[in-house]
C-alpha cells in the first residue's frame, strides 16, 4: 500500500499538504487532489497558477528594467540585473546560471539591494576563499569587512564570514547558534550527500535521521534569507538534489519519498528501495524554475559567446598494449562475472527469500570489488597515456602561439605532464590540490596575464571550479571523471565571460581502453542533466538512469509482483509460456552471440535458456518468463501468445 500513495496533488504537482484534499480513488487509482470545491478556493489556485508560470518566466529573463547599487566604474550585465531582481522577490533562491555568467557577483548584488542584510555568511570549497574575499571587496556598494575562517580561527562579529566546506565541522555550534541575515552557499553541489558532515552541518540532522543515527536533532544553520549557488544543481542524478531543494524550499519539496517517487523513478524490490533513476524531469524543472531557480544558458543570454566543441582524440595502444590489455581484460572478467551475478538475481526471484537475498548481496559486493579494480588499473593506462598526450600537447602549442588548460586527476600524471613541459621550455604553471592557497590564484593570475606562460595544468578536483581560464581556448583532458558535472565544470573554466573563441574540449584515450568507452558514457550522462533543467520543450521520453547498461526484460519485477503475477496464471498460461520459452531458445543456438533478430537479447539470453531447461515451471518461474514472452512475442506464433496475453501487460 506504500508504494500506492502519492506524494503529489495531480492538479497542482505541489507536494501534498494543508491546502490538499483527502484521499481519494480515481480510474483504480489513488490520488490526492486540491481543495477547489468552492469559488475562493478556485480563485486562489488559480492565482497561484499564475504567479508559478510569472516565477518560471522569470527564472529565464535576461533583463529587467531596475535600478540597481553598484560600485562606480562597474555595471552588471542585462542578464545579472534580471538575476539580482528575482533573487530579491524571493526568500530563497538557487542561482544555477550555466557555468561563467557570474553567479558570485549577482550574489553579491543581493546584498547591496537589500540594505537588511547585516550579517552574511558564505560556504565554499577551500580553493575560492580568497577570489570570495576579493570579488566582496570589488562589488559591495556598502562598508562591510570580510573575514576568512580556518579551522582554528576565532569567533568573530564581523559582517561578512567566508568558511570553506572541511572546517565546517570545527565551527559547527558557534555557525549554528549565530542569527544570520543571509546564507550563501557556493558549489551547492557539495551538499549532493544528505549524511555528509558538512550537509549535516548546512542543513542540520532532523528527529528520524537523527534516530537512526543515535544522536541528538540539530537545527542546522539558520537565517532569513538563503542562497545557494551552482552550476549543477543535479550533479548525476535527481535524487542528489533533494537535501539542497528542501533546505531552500521546505513547502515546495517537503517529502523525500514523494520526491524520489515522482522524479528519481524510485521502485522498490526485494532488497530496498532504488532511487538512482530518473522521471518527470520537465516538471522538476518547472517545480524548481516556479519556486526557487534562476538559471540562464550562456547561449541564451550571450549570443556571442562561441559554443565549445567536444571532440575524442584515440590513440593507438602501441608501447601500452600491456596496460590496456590488462585493463581490457579486467573490464571484461568483471563483465561477465557482474552480468552472471545479474542473471542469478533475476531467477533467484522465483525462488526463497533467502536465496535472492544471497544472490543481491554478492551482486553488490563483486560490484565494488570490480569498482576498485578498474580504478587501479585506470591509473596504470592514464600513465601509460602520458607519453602519447605529452606529443598531443606539445603539437597544440607548436602549431600556434595559443594556450592550453590540461586537466588530469591523479597528482603523477600532472607531475609527468609538467616535467615534460619544462624540458620543452613551454612556460607552464600547476594547480593540484597540494597547491598552497596564495600559489593558486597566483598561478591562475600568471596563466591568464602572461604571454610567455602558454600552459596551465590541473588537477580535475582542485582546478575544476571557480576559476577563469578564459586566456585558452583549447581544454585537454588526459584522464577523465567518473561524474559528468565535473567534467563539464573543469571545461567551463575556458568557456566563460570573456571569452572570444569558440572552445575546443579534447579527451585524450587509448584506443580500447575503458577511458574510451567512459567518454561516450559521460556524454549521455550528461543529456540526464540537461533535460532536467535547461529543456523547455516536453520529452516524453523515459530517461534512463545508467545509459550505458543493457537491462534484462525481468528487472522490472519486484519478488511481490511476481507473486501477485504467479497466483494468477493458469496451467494453461504456465504451458503456454514454458513453449514460448523453448521456442525461443531453439531460435537462440547462437546464445545472442550475433545480433540477427532472432531469439533472446544479450542480457535475456540466460535467464531465457534457463527457464527453457527446466522440466517444469512453477507459477513463479512461468511469471518470470511471462515477461521474456511478452517482450520477444513477435517472433511466437499468435495463438501461443494469446494463451497468456495482458499477463505481462498487466504488472507493468
Amino acid at each position: 500500500m506504500l508504494n500506492r500513495f502519492p506524494g503529489f496533488c495531480i492538479d497542482c504537482k505541489a507536494s501534498v499538504g494543508a491546502e490538499h484534499g483527502d484521499l481519494t480513488k480515481k480510474q483504480g487509482k489513488f490520488a490526492i487532489t486540491c481543495k477547489t470545491t468552492t469559488p475562493e478556493a478556485r480563485a486562489a489556485q488559480a492565482e497561484k497558477k499564475a504567479d508559478k508560470v510569472e516565477n518560471i518566466e522569470a527564472s529565464r529573463a535576461n533583463d529587467a528594467t531596475v535600478e540597481l547599487p553598484v560600485p562606480d566604474g562597474l555595471a552588471y550585465l542585462p542578464y545579472q540585473r534580471a538575476g539580482i531582481a528575482t533573487a530579491c522577490r524571493r526568500a530563497n533562491v538557487l542561482l544555477a546560471d550555466e557555468m561563467g555568467l557570474g553567479k558570485t557577483i549577482q550574489a553579491i548584488g543581493v546584498i547591496n539591494a537589500d540594505e537588511s542584510i547585516k550579517r552574511v555568511l558564505v560556504i565554499c570549497p577551500a580553493s575560492l576563499r580568497l577570489n570570495w574575499a576579493r570579488e566582496m571587496r570589488k562589488w559591495l556598494t556598502r562598508d562591510m569587512q570580510s573575514w576568512i575562517m580556518d579551522g582554528k580561527s576565532p569567533h568573530h562579529e564581523f559582517p561578512v564570514t567566508i568558511i570553506n566546506y572541511d572546517v565546517l565541522a570545527k565551527h559547527v555550534d558557534w555557525l549554528q547558534a549565530t542569527k544570520w541575515d543571509l546564507v550563501i552557499v557556493d558549489e551547492a553541489h557539495y551538499l549532493k550527500s544528505k549524511g555528509a558532515k558538512r550537509s549535516q552541518a548546512v542543513f542540520g540532522i532532523d528527529e528520524y535521521a537523527a534516530k537512526k543515527a543515535k544522536c541528538e536533532p540539530t537545527p542546522g544553520i539558520t537565517a532569513r534569507r538563503r542562497i545557494a549557488l551552482t552550476g549543477t544543481p543535479i550533479p548525476n542524478r535527481p535524487v542528489e538534489g533533494y537535501g539542497l531543494f528542501h533546505w531552500l524550499a521546505p513547502d515546495e519539496f517537503r517529502s523525500f519519498f514523494g520526491y524520489a517517487k515522482r522524479y528519481c523513478a524510485a521502485s522498490q524490490s526485494g532488497y530496498g528501495w532504488d532511487m538512482s533513476g530518473s522521471s518527470n524531469l520537465p516538471e522538476l524543472q518547472d517545480k524548481l524554475r516556479g519556486s526557487i531557480m534562476v538559471r540562464r544558458l550562456k547561449a541564451d543570454v550571450l549570443t556571442e559567446l562561441p559554443a565549445k566543441r567536444r571532440a575524442i582524440v584515440e590513440f593507438p595502444a602501441n608501447g601500452a598494449s600491456g596496460a590496456v590489455a590488462d585493463e581490457t581484460a579486467q573490464w571484461e572478467q568483471s563483465e561477465d562475472e557482474i552480468a552472471a551475478l545479474r542473471v542469478r538475481v533475476e531467477l533467484a526471484k522465483a525462488g526463497s527469500k533467502e536465496e535472492y537475498e544471497a544472490s543481491v548481496l554478492m551482486l553488490k559486493e563483486r560490484t565494488q570489488a570490480a569498482f576498485t579494480e578498474l580504478s587501479q588499473l585506470r591509473h596504470a593506462t592514464a600513465l601509460a597515456t602520458v607519453p602519447y598526450a605529452i606529443q598531443h600537447i606539445l603539437s597544440s602549442l607548436n602549431d600556434g602561439d595559443g594556450k592550453v588548460v590540461i586537466f588530469a586527476h591523479h597528482k603523477d600524471v600532472v607531475a609527468a605532464i609538467m616535467a615534460a613541459l619544462a624540458e620543452a621550455e613551454i612556460g607552464a604553471v600547476s594547480l593540484t590540490g597540494d597547491t598552497p592557497m596564495q600559489t593558486r590564484q597566483d598561478n591562475v593570475d600568471r596563466f591568464q596575464a602572461d604571454s610567455n606562460c602558454r600552459a596551465f595544468v590541473g588537477n580535475i578536483q582542485a582546478a575544476g571550479v571557480g576559476i577563469t581560464l578564459t586566456a585558452a581556448a583549447h581544454v585537454i583532458f588526459v584522464e577523465l571523471d567518473w561524474v559528468p558535472g565535473n567534467m563539464t565544470q573543469a571545461e567551463d573554466r575556458c568557456h566563460r565571460i570573456g571569452q572570444t573563441d569558440s572552445v575546443l574540449v579534447q579527451h585524450l584515450v587509448l584506443e580500447g581502453s575503458l577511458s574510451a568507452r567512459m567518454a561516450k558514457v559521460l556524454i549521455d550522462k550528461q543529456d540526464v542533466i540537461d533535460r532536467a533543467l535547461d529543456r523547455k520543450e516536453e520529452i516524453a521520453e523515459e530517461v534512463p538512469a545508467t545509459p550505458s547498461r543493457d537491462k534484462a526484460a525481468t528487472e522490472s519485477l519486484t519478488r511481490s509482483k511476481l507473486d501477485e503475477l504467479a497466483a494468477k496464471l493458469t496451467p494453461d498460461n504456465i504451458a503456454a509460456i514454458h513453449a514460448g520459452l523453448k521456442i525461443l531458445a531453439g531460435f537462440d543456438s547462437d546464445f545472442a552471440r550475433e545480433q540477427n533478430g532472432m531469439g533472446y537479447g544479450k542480457m535475456d539470453v540466460q535467464i531465457g535458456h534457463s527457464l527453457a531447461e527446466s522440466y517444469a515451471l512453477t507459477a513463479r518461474q512461468a511469471a518470470l518468463g511471462s515477461k521474456l514472452v511478452n517482450k520477444y512475442r513477435r517472433q511466437l506464433p499468435e495463438e501461443l501468445v494469446a494463451a497468456a496475453k495482458g499477463i505481462a501487460e498487466a504488472m507493468d
